[in-house]
C-alpha cells in the first residue's frame, strides 16, 4: 500500500482561471482533480491543455476537494504542482547520446509508492542513470516526500512523464537501446546480461510486477538469482542491485 501523501497549500492550485493559468504559464502539474459531475463548459480549457501538456486527470468526490482545500473557493477542482520539471523522453535520448554517453534509463511500471520512487531516483542518480521514465497515469508523484526519500537526487536526473509505456520502448528501440524488463518470471538472470550497451532497465511494482504488454515488447527478461525463502525484494533495492551489476560490467567503479 502507497505511503499517505501530505500537501500544503504552496503545492496546490485550485480554481478554473489559476489551474489555466498555471498551465499556459508552463508551471509542472502532477494531476489534476475535478469534482464528479461538474458542468463540461466550465472544464472545457482545462480540459484541452491537459491534454496537450499530459496532465492526467482525476474525478473524485467533492468532499475530497474540500479536505484538501478547507475553506477556499476552489470552484471544484485543484491542481498538485510538482516538484520537478517533467522532460521529453526524445530530447533526453537524444542529449544523452550527442554528450558522448552510453544511455542508462530506468522506466517504472505502476511503481505508486512514494518511498520506493525516491528510493529508486536516490540510487539512480548515484550510478549515473540519465533519466527515469514514469507513466502519466498510475506513478508515484515528484512530490516533497519523493524529493526527501531521494536525498534531492529528484533534482539532479531527469524524469520522463510518458502517456504511454510501451510506445516509450519503442521509441527507445528506434534509438538503438535494449529494454530488460528486471522480473523474476525470467529464465536468464542479470549477471547473464550484457549491459554495457545502450540499456534501458524496466522495473514493475512488487504487488502486479510488469504489465504483459510491456513484458511482450522489452528485448529481454532478467532476474536477480536467490537462494532464500522469500521469493522478492523490494523493487527500490532490486533496482539499486541491478544498477550495481550495470556499473561493474561498464567499470564505472
Amino acid at each position: 500500500m502507497g505511503q499517505k501523501q501530505s500537501h500544503s497549500k504552496k503545492n496546490l492550485v485550485y480554481g478554473v482561471h489559476p489551474i489555466v493559468e498555471a498551465i499556459q504559464a508552463g508551471k509542472p502539474l502532477d494531476k489534476i482533480m475535478i469534482r464528479k459531475g461538474i458542468s463540461k463548459d466550465r472544464i472545457q480549457d482545462i480540459i484541452a491543455l491537459s491534454q496537450n501538456f499530459q496532465i492526467p486527470i482525476q474525478s473524485v468526490p467533492e468532499a475530497t476537494i474540500n479536505r484538501l482545500c478547507p475553506g477556499v473557493n476552489h470552484q471544484g477542482m485543484l491542481a498538485f504542482v510538482s516538484e520537478v520539471v517533467y522532460q521529453p523522453l526524445e530530447e533526453v535520448i537524444l542529449k544523452t547520446t550527442e554528450q558522448g554517453n552510453t544511455p542508462l534509463f530506468v522506466l517504472l511500471d505502476g511503481i505508486t509508492d512514494v518511498r520506493n520512487f525516491g528510493a529508486i531516483a536516490r540510487s539512480a542518480e548515484c550510478m549515473g542513470v540519465h533519466a527515469l521514465i514514469v507513466p502519466m497515469s498510475g506513478a508515484a508523484p515528484s512530490n516533497a516526500d519523493a524529493i526527501k526519500v531521494s536525498a534531492g537526487a529528484l533534482h539532479h536526473i531527469p524524469v520522463c512523464r510518458e502517456k504511454n509505456l510501451v510506445d516509450s520502448i519503442i521509441m527507445l528501440q528506434s534509438y538503438g537501446v535494449q529494454t530488460v524488463a528486471c522480473t523474476e518470471k525470467a529464465g536468464d538472470n542479470i549477471y547473464n546480461t550484457d549491459f554495457s550497451g545502450p540499456t534501458c532497465l524496466i522495473m514493475g511494482s512488487e504487488e502486479k510486477g510488469i504489465s504483459n504488454s510491456i513484458l511482450k515488447r522489452a528485448d529481454q527478461l532478467a532476474k536477480i538469482p536467490m537462494v532464500g525463502q522469500v521469493s522478492s525484494l523490494n523493487v527500490s533495492v532490486a533496482t539499486g542491485m541491478i544498477l550495481s551489476e550495470v556499473c561493474r560490467q561498464r567499470s564505472f567503479v
